[in-house]
This record gives C-alpha cells, sequence and structure tokens, in this order.
C-alpha cells in the first residue's frame, strides 16, 4: 500500500508538471496570458489591433535609437548621443509588473558624435555604434551591466573622408557564419557635382561608390577593424538604419532611406505633390553583390517601376538601363523613414505574424507643404522569404497627432524594434525615450480579419495615405512674401513654420542664429555651414548645403519671411545687403 501510494504520488506529481507546461506552451491561453504583466489602461497611448496590450516599460530616458532585449529580459537602449551619464542604457524590472525598476547609464567613449544607433547581442556581448565605430562589451553572467572593457571592432574614420558624410548612422547586423554587416551611408543626396543644388547634374561614374552607398561585410568576432579590412557586400544603396538578417531565408534585409527634394532641386520636372510622394523607400532583399541603383536609379511605388533620375539625364518616366539594378520587395511611399526591421521568431503572437517583418517608421521630416507621414509601426506578412501580402499598420498613435504639420509635433517617433523572450514585441521611440512593450492576450486561433478591422482603417490617416493634391496642400491660399521661397527652398529641412525636427535640422523660429549677426545668417544661406553648431542650447551637427545659386532678392525674401513672419518682431533684410555678402565671399 505505502508503495502504491508512492507511484501514485509520483505519477500526480509528473501530471501536473505536464498539464503546467503544456498550458504555458499554448494549450491554456488563460494561463499563458497570466504569467504577462498586466497592460497600461490607454495602451500606452497606441492602437493596436484586438487582441494585443501594451505596458509602458519606461519614460523619458534620453533620445533612444535601437534597443536588445536580452534571454533573460534585460534590455539595452543605444541612446542617439552619448550625455553626461553615458551613451547607453540598461534596464531591469525586478518585480514583475513589466515596468523597469532599475535603470543604468554606461558607455563613454572616446567617439561620442550624434547618430548613435545599433545596439545589439551576439554571441556574449552587447554591440552598439556611435557615429564613427561599431563597439561591444562583453556581458556578464546574472549583471545587468556589462564588462567595463570596451572593445572597437569596426573604426570608421569618417571626418577625413575625401567625400564628405550625411548619413553616418550605422546600424548592425549578424548572420550565422560569423559576420557582422556595417552600411557605410552615401555622404550626400545624389552624388551631384554640388550636393543638393537645384540643377546640378550627377557625377558619373559615381566615385563616392567606393567607399559609400553599401554594405561591408566584417569579422564580427575581430577587433580594430578598418574598412579596408572588410569585404564590399552590397552597393548603390543610399542610407540605411532598417537592417536585419533573416536566419529564415539566409539572406539580409533592408530598407533604404530614399532621395530628398525633388521640386527644390528639379522644379520643372516634379511638383511639390510628386516631391512629397517619391521616391520610395525601398524593402530590399540583400543577396551578396547586389546593386540597388543608387544613385543612377530610384523606384517610384506609384507606377511601379524604377527610372532614372534627373540628375542622370531622368524626366520622372524614363528608364534606360533600369533592367541591370536591384528591384525593391515593395516599395513604400516617400520619406516615411525606415528606421528598423525585425523578424518575428516567437510564438506569442497570432500565427500570421510568425516569420513576418515589424518596420518602424520614424516619420517624415520633409513633405511640406502636404501633412509628414509614417510615424507608426507596420507589418509585412513573409512566407519562404517573401512578403506573403500587402503591408498594413500594426501600431500607430506615437505622435499624438492627427495631422504632423512639423515633426517636432510629434510627441513621439518609432525608432527601435526588439523581441523579447516570451515573444513580445519592444519598440522605442526617440523624441524622449519611451519604450513600450506589445503583448497578445487575445485567441489566437480566432486571431484574424475582425481582429485587423480597425487597423485598416488607420489607412486613412493623414500620416498613413497618400494626400490628395489639392485638399491636402496645408499651404494652399496662405503664401505670404518670401513664403512660396521659404517653402521651395529651405520648409523641406527646416519645416513649414521653422521649428525645425528636433533631429539633424535645427529651429528657425527663436534661433539665435536668425536675430543674431545679419551678416552671418546671409552667409550662411549663400555659403552654407558644415561642422557642429548650437542652437536654442542644443547641438546639431549636419550639412547645409550652399545657396548661392538664388538671387539676392530671392534670399532677402526669405531672410526677412524667416525673420518677420516665423520669429515675429525681427527686422527685413535688404537686397543690397545680401549683394555685399556675396561679394565679400565666405
Amino acid at each position: 500500500m505505502k508503495k502504491l501510494f508512492i507511484t501514485d504520488l509520483r505519477v500526480s506529481r509528473l501530471f501536473a508538471f505536464i498539464v503546467i507546461t503544456l498550458s504555458l506552451y499554448g494549450c491554456t491561453s488563460q494561463e499563458k496570458h497570466a504569467a504577462l504583466p498586466a497592460g497600461d489602461t490607454d495602451k500606452g497611448g497606441l492602437a493596436l489591433p484586438d487582441g494585443f496590450d501594451v505596458k509602458v516599460v519606461v519614460d523619458s530616458i534620453g533620445r533612444a535609437r535601437h534597443l536588445a532585449v536580452n534571454e533573460n529580459g534585460d534590455i539595452y537602449v543605444k541612446l542617439r548621443a552619448v550625455t553626461p551619464l553615458g551613451g547607453n542604457v540598461a534596464l531591469r524590472d525586478t518585480t514583475g509588473d513589466g515596468r523597469a525598476d532599475v535603470i543604468k547609464y554606461f558607455g563613454t567613449y572616446k567617439d561620442p558624435g550624434n547618430y548613435g544607433t545599433a545596439m545589439r547581442i551576439y554571441n556574449g556581448y552587447i554591440y552598439f555604434t556611435t557615429t564613427g565605430t561599431v563597439y561591444r562589451n562583453k556581458l556578464l553572467k546574472d549583471q545587468l551591466l556589462p564588462d567595463t572593457t570596451t572593445e572597437a571592432v569596426v573604426i570608421d574614420d569618417y571626418r577625413s573622408r575625401p567625400y564628405g558624410t550625411e548619413h553616418i548612422a550605422k546600424p548592425i547586423a549578424f548572420d550565422d557564419k560569423g559576420h557582422i554587416y556595417v552600411p557605410f551611408g552615401a555622404p550626400g543626396d545624389v552624388c551631384q557635382v554640388e550636393n543638393r543644388t537645384p540643377g546640378s547634374p550627377g557625377k558619373f561614374p559615381c566615385p563616392e561608390l567606393a567607399i559609400h552607398g553599401g554594405v561591408w561585410q566584417f569579422d564580427a568576432n575581430k577587433v580594430g577593424q578598418m574598412q579596408k579590412d572588410g569585404k564590399r557586400y552590397a552597393t548603390g544603396i543610399r542610407s540605411l538604419v532598417a537592417m536585419s538578417w533573416n536566419s529564415d531565408d539566409g539572406n539580409l534585409f533592408a530598407i533604404q532611406h530614399g532621395r530628398d527634394d525633388f521640386y527644390r532641386t528639379w522644379p520643372d520636372l516634379y511638383t511639390p505633390w510628386q516631391s512629397a510622394m517619391l521616391p520610395s523607400e525601398e524593402f530590399f532583399r540583400v543577396t551578396q553583390n547586389f546593386n540597388g541603383g543608387w544613385p543612377y536609379y530610384y523606384y517610384d511605388q506609384m507606377s511601379n517601376k524604377k527610372v532614372l533620375n534627373p540628375e542622370y539625364g531622368g524626366d520622372g518616366k524614363k528608364n534606360d538601363g533600369a533592367d541591370t539594378v536591384g528591384l525593391p520587395m515593395i516599395g513604400f511611399p516617400g520619406h516615411f523613414a525606415p528606421n528598423d526591421l525585425l523578424f518575428y521568431k516567437g510564438n506569442q503572437f497570432p500565427e500570421r505574424y510568425k516569420h513576418g517583418a515589424f518596420i518602424a517608421f520614424h516619420g517624415s521630416t520633409i513633405r511640406a507643404p502636404y501633412p509628414q507621414a509614417g510615424y507608426f509601426v507596420a507589418f509585412v506578412p513573409f512566407k519562404d522569404g517573401k512578403p506573403a501580402g500587402p503591408w498594413e499598420v500594426f501600431a500607430d498613435g506615437f505622435a499624438q497627432r492627427d495631422t504632423i504639420v512639423n515633426t517636432s509635433d510629434s510627441k513621439a517617433r518609432p525608432m527601435g524594434l526588439s523581441e523579447g523572450p516570451d515573444g513580445s514585441l519592444y519598440i522605442t521611440e526617440s523624441v524622449r525615450g519611451k519604450i513600450w512593450r506589445v503583448m497578445f492576450k487575445g485567441d489566437k486561433a480566432s486571431f484574424g480579419d475582425k481582429q485587423l478591422a480597425t487597423m485598416a482603417e488607420h489607412l486613412n490617416r493623414t500620416n498613413v495615405k497618400t494626400p490628395d493634391e489639392v485638399k491636402d496642400n496645408l499651404l494652399k491660399g496662405k503664401a505670404a512674401p518670401g513664403q512660396v521661397a521659404y517653402v521651395r527652398y529651405c520648409a523641406s529641412c527646416h519645416l513649414p513654420q521653422g521649428q525645425g525636427d528636433g533631429n539633424r535640422f535645427p529651429p528657425l523660429f527663436g534661433s539665435e542664429w536668425v536675430h543674431g549677426d545679419r551678416k552671418r545668417l546671409i552667409n550662411v544661406v549663400l555659403n552654407g555651414l558644415t561642422g557642429p553648431i548650437t542652437v536654442r542650447k542644443k547641438p546639431y551637427d549636419g550639412v547645409m548645403p550652399a545657396h548661392n545659386f538664388l538671387s539676392d532678392e530671392q534670399v532677402a525674401e526669405i531672410l526677412t519671411y524667416i525673420r518677420t513672419r516665423l520669429n515675429h518682431g525681427g527686422t527685413a533684410i535688404s537686397a543690397e545687403e545680401v549683394q555685399t555678402v556675396r561679394a565679400q565671399g565666405k
């Protein structure tokens, strides 16, 4: 009897173990969801398909870029720039409520720069990037902060590059053979003789392609590598921030940021509406020796074809030689700004999301006079390494506005994506540094069109839809003296109200550069400006091209409009003042 009792007890315990295990792996959804933390009552301000819940993990940690979630749930975030506390943030939830209660900053390095982007975990190390360097730190068992020894894996001496650089962000990806992939972005817009200058032709062949506009492959486990130590894996890709290795397909995938300012540089060929919609943000399957076509070609998603850039003789229709370069799998609307890409591997979400691609669209800066667009997370279903259906809006509401006139109006801009060990999706944003954890708590078996219906409506929101050329023109009938020239030449970067995008382009509204020395201001317009500056106590380190092709009257009208209409109370600038500064040179 005693032996039988012991046997029965063991069987009972074994049965209980099996029941619990099966419930955790999908047999009982209620028990599985009980292991997830409670979501926020407002879902963190986001709109998602029915059945999804959201928990805000942390708020206001700093301007966040990419992130990585470790197998124990610890979160690592790359900040856009190094702060006095460090350039990275480590987060841990010790209570199980889903919110990070331990927040530690780390990482001070010789190349702080701006545009720090990458944060990925690979082979026991945390890898991250700054403007010019791919770094790594060894992760330590049971410890939140990594080892303090920081190793430089790939070093880009970008300040000595002969062509300069604009698209310096360095996302990274790892394959299953020990390689790390690093893009080296284009140093300008489209390889013009005079960068971003109306009518300036493109250089042919483009010499920048030797060290720019492509992806290089390096040894992921070797330190101290320069660009020459890597292998150019792909070319003809202007600017990448969203890039990921798809282990299902065994290839690199990336989404290109398209060129800028068609109307500003080629007003006889493109309208402001076309300039807002084109060119496409191209979703590439990047195989070895792939050529995306930059700077010679761009993709027009409205006509579904690759066409010749005007700098190389194009007129918006010509496609001579386009069959020699790679086509995108999907062409997204222009200027959505794809900034991260994630292929979902987990089991928490419904089956339709398995192996599919999530894309964080950071949002446009240069769609004026039309509403800015993007600012959402999209999803693309995949099958056998290819898109299996149209892209859709997965998460929206980050901007907390119905119509985004200026980029700086957006309360949040989705930036980074990472998958947690339990299949939750984590999303960062770059304005203040909030992180959302997206969880599925509905019935996976019945998930379908009904649960997706509410998100289909978001395709008609102004930050997603194709704008009406007349009705959605925000400046229709509102032009003031100087405003037309300002919108054409300046608003694409500094935005219609002069607020800047809060990221790359400084504000003109309230700027000491606008209210200050008149000669200096005129000189900036005529001769351009490169290098670090401070505007309203905030650092910027970008490139403003020279606008010496404008007449003295045009420069005077633009600056008068900026000083009197955008800044309220400033004084006018005359064409004679501009003429004097022009005669003096730089």
